[in-house]
């Protein structure tokens, strides 16, 4: 059966509620009164895994979170929905998955429905005071209204502190300490004066003792940039016990359900931004003080297995409230009075990070991981304005250029990635195995795949629509609107399309006549994954320039000049006039297709650099900075050659 949003009939928990709660002398309507619930905190470190010393790992330097395990539950089996923030957030604020919203591209601002609310809403309306200090970051369009009906403040100073008298609280605070810039994209000067300076001589990590994981080549820069992560991490568990001291110097710890857990992977190469355990496991303890143990399932100090993800959160603090969970959340809460049993399977989903276009979905029970790619011509490490910051980063690519990595490295580094990818996470615990083409193992990968696209169809996954093929079906609609409308959004249709993607035997010729653009669109990538072994001569696909969707055209040309010894001018044109319109989402696009041409894209060096000053004069404007980061190391190439 295809996995759909979750549905809940509460008659029967809200009798027992009513009953129980009123034998112990609360409101008349079934509900505890606001003075009765729990107060809860979430702290929340941004971009790392699970090197904590109380997980196990014998460098971390994490006394404060190790003393707060053996007072909470560790959950071993704890995943994002995404490797990287903002879906993943919209995902935590929501309750629902990025790709049923449309909220799947990092940072793509669109809007929300009007009944779709950020969870906290409901509790203020229980009477709790919210707080968020104070990253948002929830890929809506509508944030200001959206962040008005959750919190009562959002914030730097955003605190439990400013809630009345006796008023439970809900408080949020986001420790950027371990985020990708400090861990690894500020220069050292300014890490070292940011961050490390905050530890003495002897706290901080020698490179020498880190352990160097099979996907990294063993220099002097990888030991230092995991020793710097190391450090981040234990500046910022410094900042976890001074806010665990407010808890206690108030007098709230004996009433407030605390948790601690990080937002996707590591800020560091091969982890954020990817589908692997290094890109979507994460720490989560959780504990409850003495008079809350009944809402807990384990004693003080121990551990559960429970696969766990972001979309079960925003459920599971409605039940330890004990209050209703809307219809349309797609999660399952794992704690308080409306626990459900535990799931078998989380998913994952990477879609446009930055610049970087693509498409991957995961499904991971606790023992395997089943990876889907997509878009299996675009490697797992492609370049990233961003990430490319990283002097570690840009020595690994070096590397892999020079030919001086071995298998296990270029599973992150190499040009390509497999179409499909199955790891024993027991085995092979960094995913650097890869079995999907192993027969003994051929009935579970069938099982994955299964499972696989039930979930992307089930819960109706936009990711199979471009950007701009979103806005142009949804007329500033929201997009769960357009997919939730099957006769607008076909699908199962267009999934399979995606889907012949890296098949062997299937031809993206037939697509691209397609009447739905969308499926026409993944005709055309797959048109560039094949590249010059597609069979279709340029005479047959100039045509296909003048098809109305722009992500059509895009790819078309890019595979036209691609594929062409010499420049191919109505294929250059095609992207210049895309790069340069007022569909940003496709604008971005081109900028990716362009760069991806290297030097054959030099005779569109005046346009680049035109785009690139344009976006140093509107730097608020995120799809600018997007074309910027892909077009600024080209045009940098171009200046080399003279």
């Amino acid at each position: 059966m295809p996995h759909r949003p979750h549905r809940r009939d509460f008659l029967a928990h809200s009798a027992f509620t009513a009953i129980s709660l009123a034998l112990a002398g609360c409101a008349s309507d079934g509900r505890q009164s606001a003075a009765a619930r729990p107060n809860i905190l979430w702290i929340t470190a941004e971009d790392m895994n699970a090197h904590l010393g109380c997980y196990g790992d014998p460098i971390a330097r994490t006394p404060n979170l190790d003393r707060f395990a053996t007072q909470s539950t560790r959950y071993t089996h704890a995943f994002a929905t995404a490797p990287v923030c903002s879906p993943a957030r919209s995902c935590l604020i929501s309750g629902m998955y990025a790709t049923t919203l449309g909220t799947h591209p990092l940072r793509c601002q669109v809007p929300y429905p009007s009944h779709i609310r950020g969870f906290p809403a409901y509790l203020r309306e229980a009477g709790y005071f919210t707080s968020n200090n104070v990253k948002t970051d929830y890929n809506a369009a509508n944030e200001k209204e959206f962040v008005a009906d959750a919190w009562d403040r959002c914030a730097a100073d955003a605190h439990w502190r400013q809630r009345r008298d006796n008023q439970p609280f809900f408080s949020v605070f986001n420790l950027m300490t371990t985020h990708q810039s400090r861990s690894s994209t500020w220069p050292w000067e300014q890490f070292e004066r940011e961050v490390a300076s905050q530890l003495s001589g002897e706290q901080r990590t020698d490179p020498a003792r880190v352990v160097i994981p099979p996907y990294y080549p063993d220099t002097q820069l990888a030991r230092r940039t995991l020793a710097r992560y190391y450090d981040c991490i234990a500046v910022m568990d410094k900042q976890v016990g001074e806010l665990l001291q407010q808890l206690e110097d108030d007098g709230l710890a004996g009433n407030t359900i605390v948790f601690f857990y990080g937002d996707n992977g590591a800020g560091i190469p091969r982890h954020k931004r990817l589908l692997h355990d290094s890109g979507l496991r994460v720490p989560l303890l959780i504990r409850f003080p003495r008079p809350l143990q009944h809402l807990a399932t384990t004693r003080p100090g121990q551990t559960s297995d429970r696969l766990v993800s972001f979309v079960d959160f925003a459920p599971t603090i409605l039940s330890l409230c004990d209050l209703p969970i809307p219809g349309h959340l797609q999660g399952e809460p794992f704690l308080g009075r409306g626990q459900s049993g535990p799931r078998q399977f989380v998913y994952g989903a990477r879609d446009r990070v930055d610049e970087a276009i693509d498409l991957s979905r995961s499904v991971r029970d606790r023992r395997y991981l089943y990876i889907r790619n997509y878009m299996p011509h675009v490697s797992w490490a492609p370049p990233e304005g961003y990430s490319d910051q990283s002097e570690f980063r840009r020595e690994i690519l070096q590397l892999a250029t020079e030919g001086k990595l071995n298998e296990a490295q270029l599973t992150y580094a190499g040009p390509r990635k497999p179409v499909e990818e199955l790891y024993d996470c027991e085995a092979d615990p960094h995913q650097v195995h890869n079995l999907a083409g192993d027969p003994q193992h051929a009935r579970r990968l069938d099982r994955m795949r299964e499972l696989h696209r039930n979930w992307v169809l089930g819960t109706r996954d936009m990711g199979f629509l471009t950007e701009s093929e979103i806005l142009a079906r949804s007329g500033g609609l929201p997009p769960f609107e357009v997919g939730q409308d099957r006769a607008r959004y076909d699908l199962d249709r267009i999934h399979a399309a995606a889907a012949k993607t890296g098949c062997d035997s299937c031809s993206p010729l037939p697509d691209l006549n397609s009447p739905d653009p969308a499926v026409r669109y993944w005709g055309a990538v797959n048109l560039r994954y094949w590249g010059s072994r597609a069979g279709a001569s340029t005479g047959q696909l100039e045509a296909k320039l003048r098809d109305p969707s722009p992500d059509v055209r895009i790819e078309i040309a890019a595979h036209i000049v691609s594929t062409e010894d010499r420049p191919h001018q109505l294929s250059l044109e095609t992207l210049a006039e895309i790069l340069t319109g007022m569909d940003k989402p496709a604008s971005v696009h081109a900028a990716r297709a362009i760069q991806s041409l290297g030097e054959k894209a030099s005779p569109l060096a005046p346009v680049m650099k035109a785009m690139i000053e344009k976006a140093r004069t509107n730097p608020s404007d995120d799809p600018l900075m997007f074309i910027r980061f892909a077009l600024e190391p080209l045009v940098a190439e171009f200046s080399k050659g003279g």
